[in-house]
């Protein structure tokens, strides 16, 4: 029978042939959150072809807080993270990536800054420090940001990272897109919430290489940054609603 205890934290892991880095992973955000409970961890098997979702499958046996989604083809990042939102049991949503370069133990943190922060706080997005990236992916983030910044104005250092916190209503009200990932600072902005930081520390992933590369990125993320200048310039004014 399901535990009848309003859960306080949903974390989403979206996940693609990452079969080494499960495991470690697991315990280690089992280990961060326990001063959470009770939360919920949801994998989204974004079409795996390694054996990833039966190394999951493995694990959930013993952990009913452990739950599995899976994608009949790979969707990539931000159709994952949206699945497992959308599954997703508790108010609080962290999120963060699947081959350990996000440290979990930053997500307590993260969390107590969103529920203490000013009123209409609605996302906590991580900037890494110490990046343990190539010099070529540095220089290539570095960039990136750099463009972003100029063009959208969300003063936020490093969008790329998987660890963020943030309200599941206020995900739900972003239009979505396949690169919503990469630009939810902005998007949270344009709705009229704040958006916190946290620096966390970077480290090298657990095992295995990156699913993404720069050149298969490169054009569609100037499409992206030019679309979502768009959206934040014909969102217009928000009005105060009041229920008479």
């Amino acid at each position: 029978m399901q535990d009848a205890t309003p859960l306080r934290l949903s974390i989403v892991v979206p996940v693609k042939n990452e079969i080494a880095n499960i495991a470690p992973l697991v315990a280690e955000i089992e280990a961060a959150c326990a001063p959470l409970s009770p939360f919920e961890i949801v994998y989204v098997n974004d079409g795996s072809t390694d054996g990833t979702g039966e190394e999951l499958a493995k694990l959930a046996r013993a952990r009913p807080h452990l739950r599995i989604l899976r994608h009949d083809r790979s969707s990539g990042q931000s159709i994952a993270v949206r699945s497992g939102v959308l599954a997703a049991r508790s108010p609080v949503i962290a999120t963060l990536d699947g081959d350990g370069q996000n440290d979990p133990a930053f997500i307590p943190e993260m969390v107590a800054t969103l529920l203490s922060g000013p009123s209409g706080s609605g996302l906590v997005q991580g900037q890494r420090v110490g990046r343990k990236d190539t010099g070529f992916k540095r220089m290539q983030s570095r960039i990136a940001n750099r463009v972003r910044r100029w063009i959208l104005r969300d003063a936020t250092r490093d969008t790329g990272c998987g660890l963020k916190v943030f309200y599941r209503e206020v995900y739900l009200a972003l239009p979505f897109f396949k690169a919503l990932h990469r630009f939810m600072p902005a998007l949270v902005k344009r709705e009229g919430y704040a958006v916190l930081l946290v620096d966390v520390i970077d480290r090298p992933r657990f095992t295995g290489t990156s699913n993404y590369g720069f050149f298969d990125r490169l054009w569609v993320g100037i499409v992206d940054l030019v679309g979502v200048r768009w959206l934040i310039a014909r969102r217009g004014a928000i009005p105060t609603v009041v229920e008479d």
